[in-house]
């Protein structure tokens, strides 16, 4: 996805990551190969997209975010982008997005299942109007207990792209108040209508 934004012109790409490069990761995250086994996953991507990109700067970041850090890692965004892998993550930057008045792109994919959709704070539903709250720790898998399609993370994380790049060059229609999904097992696309929540307890 950060390889398909700085492809598209995008000047400036913030990354967040605490985590470090692990052979589990190569099968859905392109940016990275085996000679980067135990290497800073930021590091590692910002490397390949500046010299594959050289116009676009690259601030990386290896640190997590948390409800501490997370306003001063987005001051200055235009658009977040939602690539994380845990419901924490994305409540928080959800919540976040809304409270500083950013638009966000989530995406999401686990198994064979993958889903994007667009927040833009004060006009269109968001991620806690569908979901309401995390949940609970053990009631659904995380992506790696789970596994995932590598193909599946490749493509969702393109749509994301061109999301984002709609939204930054103010063409075509968002994913706003529509929850878009693929079932790479059946073949389906779907197109899931949202309103907004007017009991969401982060953007009522």
């Amino acid at each position: 996805m950060a390889e398909a934004l700085a492809a598209a012109g995008v000047g400036r790409l913030v990354l967040f990551d605490a985590d470090v490069v692990e052979l589990s990761n190569l099968h859905r995250q392109l940016l990275h190969r085996t000679a980067d086994l135990g290497r800073a996953k930021v590091d590692s991507a910002a490397a390949k997209l500046v010299a594959r990109h050289p116009a676009t700067s690259v601030e990386a970041h290896r640190e997590r975010l948390t409800a501490v850090n997370v306003d001063m890692a987005l001051a200055g965004v235009e658009c977040i982008v939602d690539a994380t892998d845990g419901f924490e993550a994305k409540f928080l930057l959800n919540d976040a997005a809304i409270r500083l008045q950013i638009p966000l792109v989530h995406a999401g994919v686990v198994r064979f299942l993958g889903q994007v959709m667009t927040i833009i704070p004060g006009e269109s539903a968001c991620y806690r109007c569908l979901f309401g709250a995390p949940p609970a720790p053990g009631d659904v898998p995380s992506c790696q207990e789970a596994g995932v399609l590598g193909s599946l993370a490749g493509t969702i994380g393109l749509l994301q792209a061109a999301e984002v790049i709609r939204y930054l060059s103010g063409s075509g229609a968002l994913l706003t108040n529509r929850l878009l999904t693929y079932d790479a097992l059946a073949g389906r696309w779907r197109h899931v209508r949202l309103r907004r929540n007017p009991a969401c307890p982060a953007c009522a």
